[in-house]
């Protein structure tokens, strides 16, 4: 059931129909290897604007993003990974920079690439995340400033197959608890 109701959310993305936020996140998943289709401006400027709108901490707003596109860039960027070589076949990438000197810098890049990410599922582009990244050549190839960090890259496009959406996950009751860590959380509990 939950199958055939994204197979038809996916058609229904195709219309220029959008996904309710819960299924998006439920029906997610990770994709390297990405279809020719460019991704609109529109759609791109969407994801860009999801990021710039997540919450960070103290509303600081310390992250910043730089986006790379065309393929000869995605090259230079797959070459300044070291787990991301996938990347040079995704329509566009963003690099997440945050800074240091906030103890939740990371968590803010957290935040910001899931917003990214949720923004683009909606309009049926896939992405993937990697943080094997070589700084000295990102500050070389892309200008990325010292006193920054980079936290990840998101490599984004339509996905080269069909995605059913299906994730392999622990149930609930292996992963939360109820008031008191080892208390399995229990839908009849609450």
């Amino acid at each position: 059931m939950k199958c055939e109701k994204f197979i038809r959310a996916q058609s229904d993305l195709r219309l220029g129909v959008t996904l309710d936020a819960y299924e998006v996140v439920v029906s997610k998943l990770d994709v390297a290897e990405f279809s020719p289709k460019p991704v609109p401006s529109e759609v791109k400027l969407k994801i860009m604007d999801a990021a710039r709108l997540t919450g960070s901490g103290m509303n600081n707003q310390h992250w910043r993003f730089v986006l790379i596109q065309g393929r000869e860039r995605l090259k230079v960027l797959a070459k300044n990974s070291t787990t991301g070589k996938w990347v040079e076949g995704a329509d566009f990438a963003v690099i997440v920079l945050t800074n240091p000197k906030y103890g939740f810098h990371l968590i803010d890049a957290g935040r910001a690439l899931q917003s990214m990410q949720i923004a683009a599922w909606n309009f049926g582009v896939a992405s993937r995340i990697y943080t094997g990244i070589n700084r000295e050549g990102l500050e070389r190839d892309f200008g990325v400033p010292k006193d920054l960090n980079p936290s990840a890259v998101l490599g984004f496009g339509y996905p080269a197959r069909k995605v059913i959406g299906k994730k392999n996950r622990k149930p609930m009751s292996e992963i939360a608890y109820l008031d008191h860590f080892g208390s399995p959380l229990a839908p009849e509990n609450l």
